[in-house]
């Protein structure tokens, strides 16, 4: 059985919307997503706000689409979509995130996930979990079954999975706005992704974007780190883990990645994945996943000593409090505090000052 391929590429802001073609190359993804085809573009929106390493870089997504257009990928063809959740908003995070300027440049539309129609898909693969959380039936956009999807997250830890990256990517399209229920199991959770999508899309591929990565407490309140990488494969399993690894972490000692594995939906052992690019023998960016405050609260009531109350609080009209303290910690607490300070730091980096010259300044 041939290895997973993994392309790995340094780069810097002079040359990065090019390597995003050369990385799209090297990972063959002309022979996965067919143009004939067409292709949901799934951005990666964790936060409303802008804030490095923590959504898709509007830098990632013109290297992408770029490509697309240069080899003959028709407009007509390709959707950029993402989803809301209870603490973010697509139209104002394609806005902050600077995404909605590249779209347009290349003759696209956003499509926010909350504007199309949702339909009960009845899934064949034996899932772990989401039939038991959603017995009603699983929901999800009508517009995604025979379309491809390539995903574009970004390199960083998370509070609930350690890692997040192309298949946590999926966790936002493919469920509603109460995929937080999903939280209390999301290792099994994200296995089912990967079935799911093996269902849906003819093909899946990933660009990973690790030009500046999130170290601690993910998704939101992490740490940039600038390191210059970029990734791109098919197997989302192995670009999981090579940016697991690359991390710092073990990738088989990862749930999520070890039942991938052990089920043969992907490959998430290193040694059984072929780098092509740069080589990432001996790269540790010595991460550590940490839980932010909303995140330790959360599980806290889900898995830990309040989980008593965790039907009163999370599953009933009471749920309300539940967004509205995590946009006035993180929003009105954490950003323009904290958050802030480490915005300006980034900003004096070279991708901030690149963000500022071609994407324009902004908070």
């Amino acid at each position: 059985m041939p290895r997973s391929r993994v392309a790995v590429l340094r780069t810097g802001p002079a040359t990065v919307l090019s390597d995003y073609r050369r990385l799209m190359h090297l990972a063959g993804y002309r022979d996965v997503l067919d143009p004939a085809t067409p292709l949901l573009v799934k951005l990666n929106l964790s936060w409303t706000k802008y804030f490095p390493a923590c959504s898709s870089q509007p830098w990632q997504l013109e290297g992408v689409l770029q490509t697309l257009a240069d080899d003959g990928y028709s407009p007509s063809r390709i959707f950029p979509v993402e989803n809301k959740t209870v603490v973010t908003e697509p139209w104002a995070g394609a806005r902050n995130n600077r995404w909605l300027p590249v779209i347009r440049r290349f003759g696209l539309e956003f499509l926010p996930l909350t504007e199309v129609e949702w339909i009960v898909y009845r899934f064949q693969s034996p899932l772990l979990r989401l039939n038991q959380i959603f017995p009603e039936g699983i929901e999800i956009p009508a517009i995604y079954p025979g379309k491809n999807i390539l995903h574009l997250p970004t390199v960083k830890t998370h509070g609930h999975s350690t890692t997040t990256g192309s298949i946590k990517n999926s966790f936002g399209g493919l469920l509603k706005e109460v995929r937080h229920y999903a939280h209390k199991y999301i290792h099994e959770v994200l296995v089912d992704l990967v079935m799911m999508q093996k269902e849906l899309h003819p093909a899946v591929f990933t660009v990973m974007d690790g030009t500046v990565a999130g170290d601690g407490a993910g998704p939101r309140t992490l740490e940039p780190v600038v390191k210059d990488y970029l990734l791109a494969a098919a197997d989302s399993v192995a670009i999981d883990a090579v940016a697991a690894r690359m991390m710092g972490f073990d990738p088989m000692g990862i749930p999520y990645l070890r039942m991938c594995h052990d089920r043969g939906l992907g490959t998430a052992d290193p040694g059984q994945i072929e780098i092509v690019g740069e080589s990432v023998e001996g790269v540790d960016f010595g991460f550590r996943a940490k839980r932010s405050l909303v995140i330790w609260g959360d599980q806290m009531l889900r898995l830990g000593p309040l989980r008593f109350l965790e039907k009163i609080a999370l599953h009933s009209p009471l749920m309300v409090w539940a967004p509205l303290a995590s946009n006035l910690y993180h929003d009105c607490l954490w950003y323009p505090t904290v958050g802030r300070a480490k915005i300006g730091r980034f900003r004096r980096t070279k991708w901030g000052r690149f963000l500022d010259e071609r994407y324009g300044g902004g908070p």
